[in-house]
């Protein structure tokens, strides 16, 4: 099984104006999800010819998700057991979102991921972007956590003063 870690930090994203709001991002067996993402979608943009310079690139793959707002998603421990909010779900795919877009805007560019639940497991499986539906499901997961460790790690999230991925000024 898969350690999950819950974090919360303050978004940078453009779209939040006033105070700096708290977002939950992830790092599962110690990665960060997005980190993860970008790996998976590395050629699939390259398929799609944006011209940008090795640097740009890799900056903007770490870059094209950002954490879900604590205010929007209203109760976390019901979202991350797989029953969000109606604006957060996709009813067809059985699809939560886990990851929303580094503007500030959550349904700009949303990541998706099915969480089922079981007794004593959390699964989060069949990644993928709504917005690229010729890209499918990304290579990415399944990850199958304790139940248990899980609801632990969901209700203590690691408190931080900064994105992890942040580059320092």
């Amino acid at each position: 099984m898969q350690q999950i870690e819950f974090l919360n930090y303050p978004s940078s994203a453009p779209a939040s104006q006033g105070p700096e709001e708290s977002v939950y991002g992830f790092r599962i067996d110690g990665t960060d999800l997005r980190v993860s993402v970008a790996e998976a979608t590395r050629a699939l943009w390259a398929q799609e010819g944006h011209e940008q310079t090795p640097a740009e690139q890799e900056e903007f793959l770490l870059t094209q998700h950002d954490g879900l707002s604590l205010s929007e998603i209203g109760d976390p421990v019901r979202h991350f057991l797989g029953d969000p909010a109606p604006e957060f779900a996709d009813s067809a795919s059985g699809s939560t979102v886990v990851l929303g877009c580094s503007c500030g805007i959550w349904g700009c560019w949303p990541l998706m991921a099915r969480i089922t639940t079981t007794a004593g497991t959390v699964t989060w499986s069949a990644f993928r972007q709504p917005f690229r539906k010729q890209w499918g499901e990304f290579a990415i997961g399944p990850y199958v956590f304790d139940r248990a460790a899980y609801k632990t790690a969901l209700t203590r999230p690691v408190q931080l003063t900064a994105d992890p991925l942040a580059v320092p000024d």
